[in-house]
């Protein structure tokens, strides 16, 4: 197949996930308590809606936003979604949400980031927030997003801003070993550090790399790239034949540790978003494995089965072993022995983060089909009446 062909065909593909996604986020809103919800979930009763979840709340609005500035007709008012969750932050106990919060106010509007700066003392972020004396990972890289993108609206900042992202980077960067993989936590951080710090989630890979990338571009530090250059090319050498994004690594020997479950968010949002972004700050192309992700999705998987439910306009969570992981199993994970995947089956469930950074990663290209067709689908899944 011609790269033309291939490409309509991604395109094409990629419009699908879009639309489902704008479809899906429909039932997952709760108009009542004016927050997305934790997950929806298939039962014998059909999808029913559980929970609610700030932090989902928070990623799934970062993917709307960035739909409507790519052209798409968002249903729901972010806006008032966002006073919302800066009316009472009694919710907010953690630096990671900390840092989507400041991620989203700074896309928002100038009005939303003064407010936020007016909320919350910066400068005294890290004694303010206990989980940060952990160094995790995810959360550290959620809190530089944030700052490097407030940083980037060109707004008077705070004292403490640009010396909050240069030790948060810092921080970063002593979790990440030598063949580029992250891990979890810090490894001399705390006794936890030491039994868990060296092996790291899928998330504690990308978040990191969309992190470095954007903090590179706005602080103009060029071995910030080169870091996440070095993650994300080992991540890409990892990739499993089918396009798989696995879920754990170990970031001393830069192996593959835990395979399963492989989560679709990983596939169609997490992986293009970070890639995505190191494209866009350094001259690499990362197009043929993030396609080869989406693929995976489609089907060409290990059950070799739709991950797409089209009617419902959700995307399944993830393959995974059909039986639940033994302590002795967790045990070989830990010492950073590989695991395979057995008998497998599908999570039917789908959360609205996963569908907001489906819109976030691919929204950027905002390519005339998707935007010709987002129409439609915002007319058969307004979030709110």
């Amino acid at each position: 197949m011609s790269s033309t062909l291939a490409t309509a065909r991604d395109d094409s593909r990629v419009s699908q996930l879009m639309e489902a996604a704008i479809r899906g986020l429909k039932p997952m809103f709760d108009p009542e308590k004016g927050f997305f919800c934790y997950r929806l979930r298939q039962t014998s009763q059909g999808l029913v809606r559980e929970g609610i979840s700030q932090r989902y709340t928070i990623m799934t609005l970062l993917g709307l936003l960035r739909a409507e500035s790519a052209g798409f007709q968002s249903a729901l008012n972010i806006p008032t979604t966002l006073d919302h969750l800066l009316s009472d932050t009694a919710w907010l106990d953690n630096i990671g949400d900390l840092g989507l919060l400041l991620w989203l106010c700074a896309l928002s509007s100038p009005e939303h980031l003064t407010r936020f700066y007016a909320r919350f003392d910066l400068g005294r972020v890290f004694e303010r927030y206990p989980d940060a004396r952990g160094r995790p990972t995810m959360e550290l890289s959620w809190f530089l997003a944030g700052l490097a993108h407030a940083s980037g609206t060109g707004l008077k900042q705070p004292p403490a801003l640009a010396r909050l992202a240069n030790e948060t980077y810092g921080f970063l960067r002593t979790n990440q070993g030598a063949h580029g993989i992250f891990g979890h936590i810090g490894r001399w951080s705390s006794l936890a550090g030491l039994v868990r710090g060296r092996l790291g989630s899928f998330a504690d890979q990308v978040y990191p790399v969309y992190a470095m990338a954007h903090f590179a571009r706005v602080y103009e530090r060029k071995e910030a790239s080169q870091n996440a250059l070095q993650c994300a090319r080992a991540i890409c050498k990892l990739q499993g034949p089918l396009g798989q994004w696995w879920w754990h690594y170990d970031s001393v020997t830069g192996r593959v540790v835990g395979r399963y479950p492989v989560y679709s968010v990983h596939q169609h949002g997490m992986a293009p978003m970070a890639l995505f972004a190191l494209q866009d700050t350094c001259n690499a192309d990362f197009g043929e494995q993030i396609y080869k992700g989406l693929g995976w999705i489609s089907g060409a998987n290990e059950l070799q089965q739709d991950l797409e439910n089209a009617a419902a306009g959700v995307i399944w969570r993830c393959i995974h072993p059909a039986k639940s992981t033994s302590y002795a199993a967790r045990i070989r994970t830990l010492l950073g022995k590989e695991q395979n995947l057995g008998a497998a089956e599908i999570l039917f469930e789908c959360r609205p983060y996963e569908l907001g950074w489906l819109l976030y990663a691919h929204a950027r290209n905002g390519s005339t089909a998707i935007q010709a067709r987002s129409a439609t689908a915002v007319q058969h899944g307004r979030l709110q009446d």
